[in-house]
């Protein structure tokens, strides 16, 4: 077995790796809602009365909160939150940037609201200054995501070739990517690559 083939196997058990553990993060989640007693209904998550009055009890108040945050957390706050300006133009810009040049090249549009996700403020044991440490996180790491996925496909239309060096991180899109150097690959498989959106 060559190492092309060795490497489109091991791929392919990758896959369906990935298949089996989205499955069971499915499974997880039902299996989870039925423990602690929520449901989701039109994108809200809503408990049990019994289950939101018992965390509600558990919930620890602003003011106890503030007297047990170590000083280091008081003075990295704003340089915590400062971040939001470069998150938010980020958010917006990779919004218009894939309307426009998706639309034009025919690459399906990333779905934001597949990658930010912020639900935990429905969680009645937080307060509402860790309700809105969640709200950041989750909208930060969605941005993250979300651009991420823009910026993918852009790479996958421009420029899908492999990257000669090993480097730590690489999108679930390179996998199909031309080899570093193969000429022959690039000229015949471009314009193939630009069509290929198949997995969405």
């Amino acid at each position: 077995m060559n190492e092309d083939n060795k490497i489109d196997l091991l791929l392919g058990k990758l896959k369906q790796n990935e298949q089996e553990i989205k499955q069971a993060l499915e499974q997880s989640i039902e299996k989870k809602q039925l423990q602690f007693q929520y449901k989701i209904t039109q994108g809200k998550v809503k408990f049990e009365n019994t289950i939101k009055k018992l965390h509600q009890q558990k919930k620890t108040g602003v003011f106890q909160y503030l007297m047990h945050t170590d000083i280091s957390i008081f003075l990295t706050a704003p340089v915590i939150y400062s971040m939001i300006f470069p998150l938010a133009f980020l958010d917006l810009t990779i919004s218009i940037y894939q309307q426009i040049c998706f639309r034009i090249y025919q690459i399906p549009i990333v779905k934001r609201t597949e990658y930010i996700v912020i639900d935990r403020q429905y969680l009645s044991y937080l307060n509402v200054i860790e309700k809105l440490n969640c709200v950041y996180c989750g909208y930060g790491n969605g941005v993250a995501a979300y651009a991420l996925e823009v910026i993918a496909r852009t790479e996958q239309y421009w420029c899908p070739i492999k990257h000669a060096k090993k480097h730590l991180f690489q999108h679930a899109r390179s996998e199909k990517f031309i080899d570093y150097g193969d000429v022959e690959a690039y000229k015949k498989q471009l314009e193939v690559l630009r069509k290929q959106w198949s997995d969405q």
